[in-house]
């Protein structure tokens, strides 16, 4: 249009240009149209190729969406058939070889609890026993001040020869397995067992101090891989009451401790050695059952990667030959925790996913300490007897303290009314322990965590529970000088905050797999836990494509290799 005005205006001639000067015009506004359609079928150009883009990312879209469509049909077929997979699980049974290996491994536990109960009714034939060494050597009487904290020390370095044992635990598990670790941990149990039973040959204490410490240590490993044994053995719908065992255990085992030192059998004091020397039984049993057992078959299909043998050891604890249901369970949490398989102590501290469930074994410990059970077990003599009970008594009644953690019994005795609440009140105490945090925290720690970070998990949370065994078993007799008749209300503010953490914070577990559970926690990183009792049975739409679009790459990798 410009070019056309000026020619028009060079034809009327109104104005007397050079034609020079109107032609070099003319030109220059023929380069500046040049440049334009240039510009333009460059643009043209950038349109086809954007054009070509999209068209190839509709046919990746189409892809994507057959894709989904492929993934969401083996979603639901993975869901039918978990779905089977843990109905199959659920019809397993208790069978003789299951129950033989898990007596086998429960003598570890039976150990924890006499050596936690047998330091109680002889204390007054140890602290004589102290009083003559001590004499024989300075020539002079101890003070009644000293002879308690040289007694406190005698019961409380078992719980730190249990801090490390516990904490030596999940590398013990990992590096010689758990029924080669349980088998190692009886030498330390017969070395304890004999240092105790020749303390008063030797005419010196320090050697029962070396051998609770000892034992200790032998106790805290038993504490760590017991649970952990029997979780990875038991059937999916017998975890949570197998698991109980390990308390039943514990309970046998404080019975017998208290029966047999009643003054009519070991409670004297030339029968105290042999009773704390009675300690070698339970590792020398072990020593002879457990050999026969087979090695946790998740270890040895998770960890070792043996899977043949892992066959074996099933087809052996379910009495059965038809074990494809638990192998592949443990594939399934294989694949949930690939990233894990190899978890350090410090990377399970510092997991988001792991930390939930981590905090959640590390207070259930707690709450059976700070309960103040232990501080029952240890000293119930002595405080039987500062409620008005004689000697005698007093100590049937810490029999009585044994048997109502098996058979909830009461003990009756013929004393005066406060007394007899005394004895009542602890005795409905430890019914409530005993059916609650007794039992619960052994195996739930096992429970939320998968094959990978379950050694450490473990490690930790038990020497947490070792720890504050220590604190209860060091600090109650000063606890009992300073708040004499409320000693028990510290302990009762601690059951307060951990009902509640308990009540809000702590999942259902029952009849749940490994990687259900780990799955829970996974989704739910980041975001507050108030709903999550019973709350296991959903699984996340992100949680099945993961898996299918697993299963999808595994069935590929499979038909190339065919091919």
């Amino acid at each position: 249009m410009n070019l056309s005005a000026k020619l028009d205006e060079l034809q009327r001639g109104d104005r007397h240009l050079e034609t020079t000067v109107a032609l070099c015009e003319i030109r220059s506004q023929l380069q500046e149209l040049t440049k334009s359609v240039e510009s333009c079928q460059s643009e043209v150009s950038e349109v086809k190729r954007d054009m070509v883009a999209i068209k190839h990312e509709l046919d990746t879209v189409q892809q994507v969406k057959e894709e989904i469509e492929e993934l969401r049909e083996y979603v639901d077929r993975l869901e039918e058939h978990t779905h089977r997979r843990k109905l199959r699980l659920l019809e397993q049974g208790l069978t003789f070889f299951l129950t033989y290996s898990i007596f086998s491994a429960v003598l570890g536990m039976l150990q924890f609890g006499y050596n936690t109960g047998v330091i109680n009714a002889p204390e007054k034939n140890i602290e004589n026993f102290m009083k003559d060494v001590y004499k024989d050597r300075y020539g002079e009487d101890i003070s009644e001040e000293f002879i308690q904290q040289l007694y406190s020390v005698a019961v409380s370095i078992f719980a730190i020869g249990g801090m490390l044992g516990g904490f030596s635990g999940g590398w013990m598990a990992n590096r010689f397995g758990r029924k080669g670790g349980l088998l190692l941990n009886n030498v330390l149990g017969i070395s304890g067992a004999c240092l105790m039973g020749f303390t008063k040959v030797s005419h010196s204490y320090e050697m029962l101090f070396l051998g609770r410490f000892i034992i200790g240590v032998n106790c805290g490993l038993n504490t760590s891989l017991v649970p952990m044994y029997i979780s990875e053995i038991a059937p999916l719908n017998l975890r949570g009451g197998l698991g109980t065992v390990n308390q039943l255990a514990v309970t046998v085992g404080l019975l017998l401790s208290q029966v047999l030192g009643i003054e009519q059998i070991l409670g004297t004091n030339e029968g105290w050695p042999i009773l704390l020397g009675l300690a070698i039984c339970p590792a020398i049993l072990q020593l002879i059952l457990l050999p026969v057992c087979p090695e946790s078959p998740r270890y040895l299909l998770i960890t070792k990667q043996w899977e043949e043998e892992a066959r074996k050891a099933l087809r052996r604890l379910r009495a059965s030959s038809s074990v494809e249901e638990d192998i592949e369970e443990m594939r399934a949490e294989e694949r949930a925790q690939q990233a894990e398989s190899h978890i350090s102590t410090m990377e399970l501290i510092c997991s988001p996913t792991l930390r939930p469930p981590l905090i959640i074994g590390i207070v259930m410990q707690l709450s059976q300490q700070f309960s103040g059970i232990n501080a029952v077990f240890y000293y119930s003599t002595s405080l039987f007897v500062s409620s008005g009970l004689s000697d005698e008594s007093a100590k049937f009644a810490t029999i009585g303290i044994g048997a109502i953690m098996e058979f909830f019994g009461y003990v009756q005795e013929m004393i005066d009314w406060m007394s007899y609440l005394s004895v009542v009140s602890t005795l409905g105490f430890v019914v409530f322990f005993a059916v609650g945090p007794g039992s619960i925290p052994w195996m739930i720690t096992a429970e939320l965590f998968s094959q990978g970070p379950r050694p450490s998990a473990m490690a930790i949370a038990v020497l947490v529970n070792w720890m504050a065994n220590f604190v209860v078993g060091i600090g109650f007799p000063s606890m009992k000088t300073t708040l004499e008749n409320y000693t028990f209300l510290p302990f009762s503010v601690f059951l307060a905050i951990f009902w509640i953490f308990t009540y809000k914070k702590v999942p259902e577990t029952k009849n749940k797999t490994f990687e259900e559970i780990l799955a829970l926690f996974r989704h739910n990183n980041g975001r507050s836990m108030l709903n999550y009792t019973n709350s296991l049975e959903p699984q996340s739409m992100n949680s099945g494509i993961e898996r299918a679009a697993l299963m999808v790459s595994e069935e590929k990798n499979d038909s190339r290799k065919n091919i």
